[in-house]
């Protein structure tokens, strides 16, 4: 039996919502942007008649303004979207127990044997799910239709976001004559460096890549070039499940900052809010992690710079202090003395933190115990209710957190 897979995709999610909730928008070129003061001024999302204007996600704010004059600057509200994010996922569980978030936008749903249920072909359960989402949340939604997820990605990134209708079907009958005359940008898996890499070598369509031999491809670009060839061809491997039995496999926290810090003591604030959180996740998954990543980037776009360096624990801990000796060891080795723009932190090789083994040293029990009587306290009373005392000074973010989701305001 040939799958059914449909990716349903939200138009312009953030701006919708926003017109949704502001009636008063409807019809305006509405912009959904960061707070340029704290080096969010990016465009988050444009609806319809902004884009009209040359608008796209990513887009500076200034840039947006010269394209549009006339656009309307809305901040996001990131804990609405979820909200709303939400509600869609219940809708489409209401089609399959087969549902699988991409993102807070789009979502993979496996519509194999629903045909008898919903009594219509792909095309027409696509049309009812649209429906559905649009009589509910008022926000529309487009569908791309394949055998596999490869494909139902490509006819909705490609094809059914230029549909009017909005749906759009791609199967391996119909894959090469859609696909291949498309620019090799166009192809998933392919971002601005393989693209560039690969019209060096006379690659600019699909189709180029498609008729290229595999094996040259996996010489070149290892696995990855052989699952761009792949994906050229329309062959997608994998399944979409009812419920995710992946175990995952680490935690991390990072954050881009609202200004250029060059100063040790500010930098090593951060890190310690930043151990402290990844910790407190950790904790919260009932984990210990026995490898500590640091990622360190400066702040030219022209000459990168910075690092990312990693150093496996004696022993699994999710004890922040622990685990801040080994990032504030890693930063003091490879940091360059130059100016920071952003700082991420991570815990992997994640063990149940019922394993826990024996010191004649440390009570590794009792501080295990006083991190989750802390995480108890925030859990209740907030994340500022118990702090830090460095998370006052110049450096610390703890406080702009607090007020946060994804790095924009709740």
């Amino acid at each position: 039996m040939l799958k059914i897979i449909f990716l349903a995709d939200m138009e312009s999610f953030y701006a919708s919502v926003e017109i949704v909730h502001n009636p008063s928008l409807q019809g305006k070129p509405v912009v959904v942007c960061g707070d340029p003061k704290r080096r969010h001024g990016i465009i988050l999302a444009a609806s319809k008649k902004a884009k009209a204007f040359g608008v796209k996600t990513g887009m500076p704010a200034w840039e947006c303004k010269s394209l549009c004059p006339e656009a309307v600057f809305v901040r996001p509200h990131m804990q609405r979207y979820i909200d709303v994010s939400i509600k869609i996922t219940k809708i489409f569980e209401q089609f399959t127990d087969r549902v699988v978030p991409y993102s807070i936008d789009e979502q993979f749903l496996d519509m194999t044997g629903c045909e008898k249920l919903f009594g219509t072909n792909p095309r027409g359960m696509a049309m009812k799910l649209n429906q559905q989402v649009l009589q509910e949340t008022g926000i529309r939604c487009r569908v791309g239709i394949g055998e596999n997820p490869l494909q139902a990605k490509m006819a909705c990134d490609r094809f059914a976001k230029a549909n009017p209708e909005g749906i759009f079907q791609l199967s391996h009958d119909n894959y090469t004559c859609y696909t291949w005359p498309l620019p090799i940008r166009d192809l998933f898996g392919v971002g601005s460096r393989m693209e560039h890499n690969l019209q060096r070598i006379g690659i600019k369509k699909i189709g180029d890549l498609a008729r290229m031999p595999k094996g040259i491809l996996k010489r070149r670009w290892g696995i990855n070039g052989e699952i761009l060839w792949l994906n050229s061809q329309g062959i997608d491997y994998s399944n979409i499940y009812a419920k995710s039995t992946e175990v995952q496999k680490g935690v991390g926290h990072s954050m881009t900052l609202p200004r250029d810090y060059g100063q040790k003591r500010e930098i090593e604030v951060v890190l310690l809010e930043l151990t402290e959180e990844v910790c407190r996740r950790a904790r919260a998954l009932n984990k210990m992690g026995k490898v500590v990543s640091l990622y360190c980037r400066g702040t030219s776009f022209n000459q990168p710079t910075g690092f990312s360096r990693q150093k496996k624990l004696p022993e699994p801990t999710a004890v922040t202090m622990d685990v801040y000796a080994i990032v504030h060891k890693l930063f003091d080795t490879y940091w360059d003395r130059r100016p920071v723009r952003k700082l991420g932190v991570s815990l992997s090789g994640l063990f149940d933190d019922s394993y826990m083994q024996l010191s004649l040293f440390e009570d590794r029990e009792k501080k295990t115990s006083l991190s989750h009587a802390v995480d108890n306290i925030r859990t209740r009373y907030g994340v500022t209710s118990l702090f830090r005392a460095s998370s006052l000074t110049s450096g610390g973010q703890l406080f702009e957190w607090a007020t946060e989701i994804g790095g924009h305001k709740k």
